[in-house]
């Protein structure tokens, strides 16, 4: 089985890396997954491309860290993906042409009446997906 497990550093994140861990096994194609939102063109403009690239890639590794000590703890190996771009049309999008089986991602649980105003990454990715997507709260 082939999983994607998005994440952001969250300890949302981790219960779903968690819960991944208990419910399949050790063999599971698992790739990590964080999309970092772009920086907005007013701080972009005044920073060089390497500068950029290296804060994503910071903020990348920090969402990754408590995720991947989680499955390297439970002896899962697994890939790790950094994106820059909208997160909930970056995971469908890699859930899509990557060929998962499976998207598992934790919920903020902030409830609909929040998510209507705030957005909401798992909705989107709902929406969007045509891979099966496990919500763990």
């Amino acid at each position: 089985m082939k999983i994607l497990l998005p994440v952001d550093g969250s300890p949302h994140s981790t219960r779903a890396a968690r819960y991944l861990v208990k419910h399949w096994p050790v063999d599971a194609s698992v790739t990590l997954l964080n999309v970092d939102l772009p920086l907005r063109d007013s701080i972009s403009g005044r920073l060089d491309a390497a500068s950029i690239a290296r804060f994503h890639a910071d903020n990348g590794r920090y969402a990754l860290r408590s995720a991947r000590r989680v499955l390297t703890h439970a002896g899962h190996l697994h890939d790790e993906l950094l994106l820059v771009g909208d997160p909930g049309s970056e995971i469908s999008r890699v859930a899509q042409r990557g060929r998962y089986d499976l998207v598992i991602m934790g919920s903020h649980g902030r409830g609909s009446f929040k998510s209507l105003f705030l957005g909401s990454v798992v909705m989107k990715v709902l929406s969007q997906s045509r891979i099966p997507v496990m919500v763990v709260r």
